[in-house]
């Protein structure tokens, strides 16, 4: 039987972007709704759908050689569970995600020493309790299984909840008195899988190809021509991720140059290269930065 490696994938939130994210490194993840086991166009891969909050308990237990959830999830756990890497990406955005402890508006609570002896509502339990143990405050922190934000001032006194924008905290009334911790997605591993040679390096594939996509999403690429006469000027205006890549056209008085750069300053950079003499300028998206 061929080796497969048993990869995780986060269910719930985060499911759809993974699924998108993969299919920018060049894996299609196929979840029908039903079933548990989504299938990937990879024979060397099985992939299970895994709630992010278990992920980590799978992978220390060996169940899974690899999964991707939140570094909170990691955290909650208080597992020893190696992270390969770092993926920058949420629900709805590529920043970290905060979870944060938040009160309502109404309320007089304006930081955490004020909530002593009070009542706390968090998915995330275990990390809030240090967090309030850190500060020398006393509170009940109690599980909750959804709907965080509806539950004070009836049911709780305070919140410590996800956020992405905040909209949602505030579409409850609710305002944000403390960071309790910043998370992102890592991908992580087993310890017995990274100590097998071909599982390691088929992670390491997952890892490169994911990071690479990741990287590729803020960043676009720039060709165009340029004379000679006018390279310096050009190249005087373009902040590249690495020295620019300058070709010889059949005009031996004319280059061609390649770029990447933040697509966010794009708009910035094209006209000042089309006034310092680029001509035949092209912006192109770019699937995967691997450096």
């Amino acid at each position: 039987m061929a080796d497969k490696l048993r990869l995780g994938i986060p269910k719930g939130s985060l499911q759809d972007a993974t699924v998108a994210l993969f299919k920018r490194a060049g894996w299609n993840i196929y979840a029908d709704g039903r079933s548990y086991f989504p299938s990937i166009d990879d024979v060397e891969i099985e992939c299970m759908l895994i709630r992010a909050q278990e992920m980590a308990r799978y992978v220390d237990h060996g169940v899974l050689d690899a999964g991707l959830t939140g570094i909170d999830w990691v955290v909650e756990s208080g597992l020893d569970v190696p992270s390969v890497t770092t993926l920058t990406y949420a629900k709805q955005s590529r920043r970290k995600v905060r979870w944060v402890l938040a009160v309502p508006e109404s309320s007089g609570f304006q930081k955490a020493e004020d909530l002593e002896g009070k009542i706390i509502a968090t998915e995330l339990v275990e990390v809030s309790k240090r967090y309030f143990a850190s500060k020398g405050v006393n509170v009940k922190v109690e599980f909750s299984w959804g709907a965080t934000e509806v539950k004070p001032p009836m049911l709780a006194d305070a919140i410590v909840e996800v956020t992405e924008t905040g909209s949602s905290l505030k579409a409850n009334h609710l305002k944000i008195i403390d960071t309790v911790m910043e998370s992102e997605t890592h991908l992580i591993a087993s310890k017995s899988a990274l100590a097998n040679p071909w599982k390691q390096q088929k992670i390491d594939q997952i890892a490169v190809m994911l990071r690479g996509a990741i990287d590729a999403q803020s960043q676009v690429g720039l060709m165009l021509n340029v004379k000679r006469d006018d390279l310096q000027a050009v190249l005087a205006v373009l902040p590249a991720l690495n020295s620019p890549t300058i070709s010889q056209l059949s005009d031996i008085e004319w280059v061609a140059v390649n770029v990447i750069v933040e697509e966010r300053i794009a708009r910035d950079v094209i006209p000042r290269l089309k006034a310092a003499g680029g001509a035949g300028i092209v912006e192109y998206p770019l699937n995967k930065v691997v450096l």
